[in-house]
């Protein structure tokens, strides 16, 4: 069955230890691989990127590796700026000796090379360790041996032949190995600077939380204490224009809570005694007295910000593909690198084998594929962090990937496409009595079950200001009914099992009884002294988004199909009002497992959209699964999307936002792979016979930089991407 009549939340002990467990050390994983993970700060083994934490904080802002290469950038950027102007001028100027003015560079170079560029040289080696060539590997490479060269030729220039002596000296290229560091450095600065972006969702979400709670002591006494130190069971006070502390119900009062921060519900919302409040939600009006029911780490926005963090740091199948092209690039790139040396080497003009040397090392340079590399991962932490300000959680990379390509959406009823929660609908008296006295008596009995549908009646005359009598003599018939003794009559309620139990005839008001269930409607019957009273209808009302919802996914092009727990004649009931032909009813797990089974061998691709515990096989069998967050932890676990406010709706903004970021990706490996298909050839020195152009590896690098940052900033610009509730996706690709 669905999760019908219950709340979507779990039950909670009434004692609990302290706020959560006890912390433990901080994990480190690689925003490029993030099955990459360790309990110390270092860099990745496959890519060499520097490390960060699994988990962000707000004390996150100081960039110990941004700050270091900041310091190394600008410490020797002068120095590369010195040797720079004498590789250039220095020779037309003569301000010195050609020989001298290569101990000069050399001098110069040295602090940029060793200790500016050192951890590159430490990642490239790390890289070879672990047979995972990178950026790095061609970096350490390229850098390395026009550094090597230049040194040996000032030290020892009497080991060259004479054919690589020009104007008075062997020529070096310090310049080259200082600019391609000092460059480097900077594309770092600007691409942690943007990876430091792209948590900003995770860090405002975090600043959400409030700092201190007001607790309510067992002497009635009040103190304020760290959120920390909150433990599950305590009485909170939320006094007006507070947040929420933590998740839990309302003890005592009343108020409007503004709940857009998490949901993007506009308008507050009320809640009295008995209704859950969510952690950091802000309190209006009234005030509160509410009871902690999950603290720490199980609250809904630490759930969020873990969801966030975890999706940021996954990897998708189009990741996956460049990788492995990667590793395989970085080889070929050697393989030319090496073969550009010996061809110039053997047959260029001279100098030959410096020519060789130079255009080597361009196309060492040229080829890093870092931009390679970021082309993806850039784009899933952008919109991950999107996604989240939209109320869309997307669990994974995959998720991402894979939403566009949905084109079958199965539904489950209660909870989605409806409230999830019964509500009073009417009440049809028999002759002789009216709805308002019908009402009040079943409320009168009703007081004494915990039935959520005899709690929607018992609110319903309340509202009414019906005036309640006290039952007595209570009895429950097993889920089907409750009787009793209200003032001087003898009252029983449930449905048609209930009523023949107690030999009390239906036919009266059968037809209406039948009416109201091809409404979806849940009828009970009240008796009074052994005769037919009156019908009363409790139904779950369909959510206000919904038909919206679907009219804009059928739009788009997905079959739609409602698979419920609820009996075939209310499933029927609400697929008509929404106008979906495919209906399943009385469904259990395992059937709902089967259907999205049988429509995979189909070929159809599809998303489940549910939120009871009924629903969580299917939702983890399904190729996107989508929970709403106002049902349970079980059915958001098992999902790979979570909508916040459990608006269907946002099933179109994630398809939306699918479509971009796939649209983004691809744009990012085009700007890699056509930025590498025409540099390593210009570097390579294919068109000097046409038109003796050669490639600087200052220019290398600088054209390496400027790829990197044209990834960075594509990815950038999905943040800037109109994505409404409104819009209507494109047909399933």
């Amino acid at each position: 069955m669905d999760h019908a009549m219950q709340t979507g939340h779990h039950a909670h002990p009434a004692t609990a230890p302290a706020a959560g467990p006890p912390p433990v050390s901080t994990v480190y994983t690689c925003p490029m691989h993030p099955e990459i993970r360790q309990d110390h700060p270092g860099n990745c083994p496959k890519c060499g990127m520097t490390l960060e934490p699994v988990m962000p904080t707000l004390e996150d802002d100081d960039n110990a590796e941004l700050r270091d290469f900041q310091r190394r950038f600008w410490w020797t950027l002068p120095l590369t700026a010195v040797v720079f102007v004498l590789a250039m001028v220095g020779h037309r100027l003569q301000w010195m000796d050609m020989a001298v003015q290569s101990w000069v560079e050399f001098a110069l170079a040295t602090p940029i090379v060793v200790w500016a560029g050192w951890s590159f040289f430490v990642r490239g080696a790390q890289s070879i360790i672990h047979r995972s060539p990178n950026m790095w590997t061609l970096i350490g490479l390229g850098t390395g041996a026009a550094y090597v060269y230049s040194v040996v030729a000032t030290i020892a220039p009497g080991v060259f032949p004479a054919s690589f002596v020009s104007m008075g000296r062997v020529a070096v290229y310090f310049e080259a190995a200082a600019v391609i560091i000092s460059l480097t450095l900077l594309g770092q600065m600007l691409e942690l600077k943007a990876r430091s972006q792209t948590s900003a969702a995770i860090k405002s979400l975090l600043g959400l939380a409030p700092k201190t709670a007001r607790r309510v002591k067992p002497d009635g006494s009040e103190e304020d204490v760290e959120l920390a130190h909150v433990h599950i069971g305590d009485l909170l006070r939320v006094r007006p224009g507070e947040k929420v502390p933590t998740d839990g119900v309302v003890t005592e009062g009343s108020s409007a809570v503004d709940e857009s921060m998490l949901t993007g519900e506009p308008l507050p919302v009320s809640k009295r005694v008995g209704d859950k409040v969510i952690g950091a939600t802000l309190n209006t009006s009234g005030a509160l007295v509410m009871k902690s029911e999950k603290v720490g780490s199980t609250t809904v926005l630490s759930q969020i910000v873990q969801m966030v963090a975890q999706a940021q740091r996954s990897r998708a199948p189009m990741q996956r593909m460049a990788d492995v092209v990667a590793g395989y690039f970085v080889a070929t790139v050697v393989a030319v690198a090496l073969l550009t040396f010996f061809f110039w080497g053997v047959f260029g003009p001279e100098p030959r084998w410096v020519y060789g040397l130079i255009n080597a090392v361009s196309v060492l340079i040229i080829a890093c594929p870092c931009a390679l590399g970021l082309a993806t991962p850039m784009s899933i932490m952008v919109a991950t962090g999107k996604g989240a300000t939209h109320g869309v959680l997307f669990r994974d990379a995959a998720a991402i990937e894979n939403l566009r390509k949905v084109d079958t959406l199965i539904i489950d009823k209660t909870g989605t496409l409806t409230e999830g929660r019964p509500v009073f609908d009417r009440a049809i008296p028999a002759a002789g009595l009216d709805a308002d006295e019908v009402l009040r008596m079943a409320a009168s009995l009703d007081q004494g079950s915990e039935h959520p549908l005899a709690a929607a009646i018992v609110a319903a005359a309340r509202e009414r200001k019906l005036e309640l009598d006290k039952p007595e003599n209570f009895e429950s018939g097993s889920g089907i009914g409750v009787q009793g003794q209200v003032g001087s009559r003898h009252l029983a309620l449930g449905n048609t099992t209930w009523m023949q139990q107690l030999k009390v005839s239906v036919d009266a008001l059968k037809p209406q009884a039948e009416s109201l269930r091809l409404e979806g409607a849940s009828v009970m019957h009240l008796a009074v002294d052994g005769q037919l009273a009156g019908l009363l209808a409790v139904s779950d009302p369909i959510k206000a988004s919904t038909l919206e919802a679907l009219t804009t996914l059928k739009a788009a092009g997905l079959r739609i199909v409602m698979a419920t727990g609820d009996g075939l004649t209310t499933a029927k009931a609400v697929g008509t009002k929404l106008g979906i032909d495919e209906v399943h009813g009385e469904v259990k797990p395992q059937d709902k497992l089967d259907l999205v089974e049988k429509l995979q061998k189909e070929g159809r691709i599809v998303a489940m959209a549910g939120d009871g515990i009924n629903d969580a096989p299917a939702l983890a069998k399904a190729d996107v699964g989508i929970a709403m967050g106002t049902g349970t932890d079980v059915a958001m676990n098992s999902a790979q999307l979570t909508l916040v406010k459990g608006d269907l709706r946002g099933i179109t903004v994630a398809r939306l936002l699918s479509e971009a970021t796939v649209g983004n990706m691809k744009q990012n490996l085009m700007f890699a792979f056509l930025y590498n298909a025409l540099g390593i050839p210009i570097a390579a020195g294919v068109l000097y016979p046409m038109t003796g152009w050669l490639l600087s590896p200052m220019i290398a690098a600088l054209a390496m930089s400027f790829s990197s940052a044209s990834v960075i900033g594509n990815a950038l610009r999905l943040r800037r991407s109109s994505i409404t509730w409104g819009q209507t996706s494109s047909s399933p690709q």
